[in-house]
């Protein structure tokens, strides 16, 4: 690999690490207070498990040869260890699989939507294992391995057959996250306090800004190189982020009245989201298309949770499952000839098949990534308890799972306003109702006289 290639991919690999203290930062705000430990451990954990199962099998499984030449998974013993890609031979491949880990691990932290405030934590680990075993290996062996003629390799069907077009993910990491997290979500339950709203919105302006600039490492550092594909997909990743923002924000305001910061941050993501699978394959004009169009359908998509009740507690179906499946589909559709990756949509006079080669990819992510977490979480939860009791709920899941919080609260996991040293207690009419957790106001009465 050439030096300023390699140079790239490292800040490339930096940038892409931003991710998870940004992703930490921006689920943390989105939950109650009692519940921000946890979510920061649940995301950071993630790295720990990917880093070690990776290390072990999992780079075998991902970019290995392919059992029996079917394209379905690699072969975990091929790199074993990393001890068959150690050597200094030019190829970059040690840097590679060190970018790939982070690929599975935002993958695995995303999927923690799914059991925000009710999971147990060592059934968290547990379940990362074996949901990147079976879920996230599979997946990404398909669209990331690519065969080479020449020494024999064999890589993944999906990229390789069907020929589906996935730049830098959106199949393997946020479709799959997306219906991953809607299974385990289902498997567990909702919350007994799904009213918790926001509680820090500037935790989330801060974790969403280092998550847009992880994006631009990760679509950047998947072009390979110091390159104009970088260049180019770096860009069209800036213009979709800003189409996400925007049109998010004009749907809340035509459906909601008012744009809000909040959803604000929600349309960035999900337009960067979009342009994943698409950054090379459309025109930067159609890239805020994409990003804007990602945004209409998580706006849609988390107006029809809400209905449903289902407690995929930051949206990661809506906003990476749906974005990511708009994404794929305005490449089917709009794919731009002129583009770094020549893709031409059947708008810009492309082959008719990519009207059910797109589709059909998308199908079998969503069933494959839904069913089989849903399995691996029933059968575990058969063999040890996966969620939290009602009683380490109410609590907060930071006290009852590690013994910590994040800020000072009373049992009932409202902010110690009754009373304080620097001034006379508050009257109960004035505590905002963004502080209730899943308590009313006569159980805060109640509580004030108990402790007079």
């Amino acid at each position: 690999m050439d030096p300023s290639d390699l140079a790239w991919i490292l800040a490339a690999f930096a940038l892409v690490s931003l991710m998870f203290p940004g992703l930490s930062l921006l689920y943390g705000g989105m939950l109650g207070g009692q519940h921000v430990l946890n979510t920061f451990m649940m995301v950071m954990s993630s790295l720990g498990i990917i880093s070690l199962v990776y290390i072990i099998y999992g780079h075998g499984l991902v970019l290995g040869n392919s059992i029996g030449g079917w394209g379905i998974i690699g072969n975990p013993l091929e790199y074993f260890g990393f001890r068959n890609i150690m050597e200094d031979d030019g190829t970059g491949d040690l840097m590679w699989a060190g970018f790939y880990i982070l690929f599975a691990a935002i993958s695995l932290a995303l999927v923690s939507s799914g059991a925000a405030g009710r999971m147990r934590f060592g059934a968290w680990l547990v379940f990362g294992v074996l949901w990147f075993t079976f879920v996230y290996a599979p997946l990404a062996h398909w669209v990331f391995a690519i065969d080479d003629p020449e020494s024999g390799y064999v890589g993944g069907w999906m990229k390789n057959v069907l020929e589906f077009h996935d730049f830098a993910g959106g199949t393997a990491v946020h479709m799959n996250a997306g219906a991953s997290g809607l299974a385990l979500a289902m498997v567990l339950g909702r919350r007994h306090s799904m009213a918790v709203r926001p509680h820090n919105l500037p935790l989330i302006l801060i974790g969403a800004g280092l998550i847009v600039a992880g994006w631009f490492g990760f679509n950047g550092g998947t072009a390979g190189g110091a390159n104009f594909l970088a260049s180019y997909v770096v860009v069209t990743s800036l213009i979709a982020a800003a189409g996400g923002m925007m049109g998010f924000m004009l749907v809340e305001r035509v459906f909601s009245g008012k744009p809000t910061f909040f959803g604000s941050a929600t349309g960035t993501i999900a337009g960067l989201v979009a342009i994943t699978p698409a950054a090379d394959a459309v025109s930067p004009l159609g890239a805020f298309a994409v990003g804007a169009l990602g945004a209409v359908v998580s706006f849609w998509a988390i107006s029809w949770k809400k209905g449903h009740r289902v407690d995929d507690s930051f949206d990661v179906f809506a906003v990476h499952g749906m974005a990511g499946i708009a994404g794929a589909l305005f490449v089917m559709l709009f794919g731009d000839p002129l583009a770094p990756a020549g893709v031409s949509g059947v708008f810009f006079g492309g082959e008719l098949s990519l009207l059910w080669r797109e589709p059909l990819a998308i199908i079998v992510t969503l069933a494959y990534a839904f069913g089989v977490t849903w399995l691996i979480a029933t059968i575990l939860n058969k063999f040890m308890t996966l969620r939290i009791t009602s009683e380490a709920e109410y609590e907060g899941i930071d006290r009852a799972e590690h013994a910590e919080s994040a800020y000072h609260l009373n049992s009932n996991g409202i902010g110690m306003a009754t009373r304080t040293n620097f001034g006379p207690e508050i009257p109960e009419e004035t505590v905002p109702d963004a502080v209730q957790v899943g308590v009313d106001k006569q159980k805060i009465a109640d509580t004030r006289k108990a402790s007079k």
